[in-house]
């Protein structure tokens, strides 16, 4: 009798915790998917909010545009290769 018990109890644990795992994972994933969803169209939202409405293009930063090469150094003159 103890054998039958056993063998029915290993059973359901090989069928049924596979299965609720299963189910407990798909849950989860669907919750994070719509998690995912739900902050993209906030952030879609938000930029499209954000843009100006008549077609205008605002510039928030021009960074300075420096020169790489110092005054000290004198001006660049090209050159030809001579073979």
């Amino acid at each position: 009798m103890e054998i039958i018990d056993f063998i029915i109890i290993a059973g359901l644990i090989l069928y049924v915790v596979p299965l609720l795992f299963r189910i407990v994972t798909r849950m989860l994933l669907q919750r994070l998917v719509s998690k995912a969803q739900q902050q993209g169209q906030q952030h879609f939202r938000q930029q499209s909010n954000s843009r100006p409405a008549d077609g205008r293009v605002r510039v928030d930063y021009a960074p300075k545009v420096k020169s790489q090469i110092p005054d000290s150094e004198g001006d660049f003159i090209d050159y030809e290769e001579i073979k």
